[in-house]
């Protein structure tokens, strides 16, 4: 069962800092995934009193505070107007709208979780974490990175114009996805990001340049076969390996030709 012995608003993050180094109490963000646990919680941390529900745009960036939720990730016009509106697209399948409306991009973020679409997304784009203690890091980074008691303020987006196509296969519309696949292209480089193997999102860049602006279908084959033999795709529930190692290379070649061709919406 799920329980919560005390509800603690707390006032700064120092103080949530500080009630977050026990290991009986748990931050909340929209506890859309931890209310579905059995954890015995001592002290629920709540920084809804923090103004860290908030999306910014600077010159230079988005800043998008970790209490903000999917929802309104979705439905930022600002936002959505860069990147192919790629983060929208990236939203709209998971469970549906009364969900979106909880979960928060910093509950995604943190947890890193397997089957992410939002650090699926995330990863490709020129995307950093600010934490409280550990400061601004880039997300490929803080992805790598063991769980910690640390707290998650906000995401910083830079604004670089990069063009990016998000693509996932589901059993259904509104499941978690059986392979998710994140292309982009910035400054005549190509990058890939694969989440849901079922393992968590994998960010793979062109190096080598084996693809140009415009690939071809040659330069296309090669590089999918690059990134599938430096990805590893695990079983589940849900999918063999053998049949999402089929999937990330179709959907890898449906993102490198939607923005070549100039077809991401």
């Amino acid at each position: 069962m799920f329980t919560i012995k005390n509800y603690v608003v707390v006032k700064d993050l120092e103080e949530a800092y500080a009630l977050n180094q026990k290991r009986n109490n748990v931050v909340l963000g929209g506890i859309a995934w931890l209310k579905m646990g059995e954890r015995n919680i001592q002290n629920a941390i709540d920084l809804s009193n923090l103004g860290l529900d908030k999306i910014e745009e600077t010159e230079e960036a988005f800043e998008i505070g970790c209490m903000v939720t999917l929802r309104e990730l979705e439905t930022h016009s600002v936002l959505n107007s860069y990147f192919n509106g790629v983060i929208a697209k990236s939203t709209e399948h998971i469970v549906g709208v009364q969900f979106r409306n909880c979960a928060t991009v910093g509950g995604s973020i943190f947890s890193r979780f397997g089957f992410s679409d939002i650090l699926t997304c995330f990863l490709a784009l020129d995307a950093y974490v600010k934490l409280y203690k550990g400061g601004v890091i880039p997300l490929s980074e803080f992805a790598d990175m063991p769980r910690d008691n640390d707290i998650l303020e906000k995401i910083i987006i830079k604004k670089d114009r990069r063009e990016v196509s998000y693509l996932t296969h589901r059993r259904t519309a509104t499941d978690i996805p059986v392979i998710a696949c994140t292309v982009a292209r910035v400054n005549q480089k190509w990058q890939v990001v694969l989440g849901a193997r079922p393992s968590k999102a994998i960010l793979l860049s062109d190096e080598e340049q084996m693809l140009s602006y415009n690939p071809t279908e040659e330069e296309i084959t090669k590089f999918i076969e690059y990134i599938i033999e430096n990805t590893e795709f695990g079983s589940n529930m849900r999918a063999s390996g053998e049949f999402r190692k089929h999937l990330a290379g179709v959907l890898c070649k449906r993102g490198i030709n939607e923005i070549s061709e100039g077809k991401v919406l």
